[in-house]
Order: structure tokens, then sequence, then C-alpha cells
């Protein structure tokens, strides 16, 4: 399975310097519409740029419920101050409590 980097073009070009393919985005919906696709082929990991996730945190809730793989982790995009992330919020709303 591979990895795939999803966001700015300073996001992608930092990881495809270590060897990580990558997908630049300018918007949510872009991002989102390339997960989308992701499903479709051999990714076991997505890297997504947070400032781009923030936008599409529920969309991508409801997609890590429906399938686990590939797993869509958030980053913090370059220069940006890591938002605190509720993951028991998160884990609710997947399992519908």
């Amino acid at each position: 399975m591979q990895i795939v980097a999803i966001g700015s073009r300073v996001f992608v070009t930092s990881f495809q310097l270590a060897g990580v393919k990558g997908v630049k985005v300018d918007t949510p919906t872009e991002a989102l519409t390339e997960i989308n696709r992701m499903g479709e082929r051999d990714i076991g990991l997505v890297l997504l740029s947070d400032d781009i996730g923030k936008e599409i945190r529920s969309q991508l809730t409801t997609l890590r419920a429906k399938r686990p793989i590939p797993l869509i982790f958030e980053l913090p995009s370059p220069g940006s101050k890591k938002e605190k992330v509720d993951y028991r919020a998160m884990l609710k709303q997947i399992l519908g409590v």
C-alpha cells in the first residue's frame, strides 16, 4: 500500500522530498474529491494538511466510519499552530453515540 500527501504546494513538496507521493489541492472540496478517489486505488494512508481538513472534518469522519482504508491522518500545515482535535467526539460520531 502507498502513502499520499494532500494539501498545499509546500505541504506536498515537503513529503515528496521524503519519497511520498503528493496531490496539490487549493480547496477542501478538491481534497475531498481526491480522498474519495483514493479508495479505488492501493492507498493505505492519506496525510492531509490540517488547514484543508478542518473545513471538511465532518465529511472525513463519515468516510472514516464507512471505510477504514485509507487511513486519513491530519498533520499541521507549515507555519500553522496545531488545533486541538477532540478524538473522543470524533469517535462518538463514528460510532453513532
